[in-house]
């Protein structure tokens, strides 16, 4: 006989009837012209347990602001919880998953653009140009023949290259492959 595998964090199923009865209670507000219902205790718990377990994915887990993301992720699913539809999925668990991610990849983008931006203050001000000699080797590449006023140019350029990675595999890392010795 095998084992039936129960280490899932969250019943989807009862997640599922959670849903359904919280949709049912915010179609009765809205066709009584009343806000919304806030979501009960379990499916706050499911939002947050959902996030924590995706903030510590080999692709999250390294950021300093992790925090920020997991309360980001937890504020969109709160947003946007009335818009799951239980006669389209019967699967609320990767709804919610998938809200979360991007409110992650969201957060990853404003902070880079944000750290662009105070570089480009710091270059900017009078500080000992060893300090801006340094950022501009670990933050900018080497990019010494940059313009050192900040335009919208500069950051829209940094956005595109600033694009969060979706690297889905384990480590992240890639694969070298061996160099084989020449048989005698």
């Amino acid at each position: 006989m095998t084992k039936k595998n129960t280490d899932h964090y969250i019943d989807n199923k009862r997640f599922f009837e959670e849903m359904k009865a919280w949709k049912v209670l915010v179609k009765a507000a809205d066709k009584d012209g009343l806000p919304h219902p806030p979501v009960t205790d379990y499916i706050g718990e499911c939002f947050m347990s959902i996030a924590d377990r995706l903030s510590r994915k080999p692709n999250f887990i390294n950021y300093p602001y992790r925090d920020e993301m997991i309360s980001d992720g937890i504020e969109n699913c709160l947003l946007y919880a009335y818009n799951f539809d239980p006669r389209k999925s019967k699967n609320p668990f990767s709804y919610f998953t998938q809200i979360i991610y991007y409110a992650f990849l969201r957060r990853i983008s404003k902070e880079k653009k944000q750290a662009y931006i105070k570089l480009k203050k710091i270059e900017n001000s009078d500080v000992d140009s060893t300090l801006k000699k340094w950022f501009r080797e670990n933050y900018l590449g080497g990019y010494e023949n940059k313009p050192s006023v900040l335009t919208e140019t500069d950051i829209m350029n940094f956005e595109k290259r600033a694009e969060p990675e979706t690297d889905t595999s384990h480590s992240g890392k890639k694969k070298r492959k061996k160099k084989r010795k020449p048989r005698k």
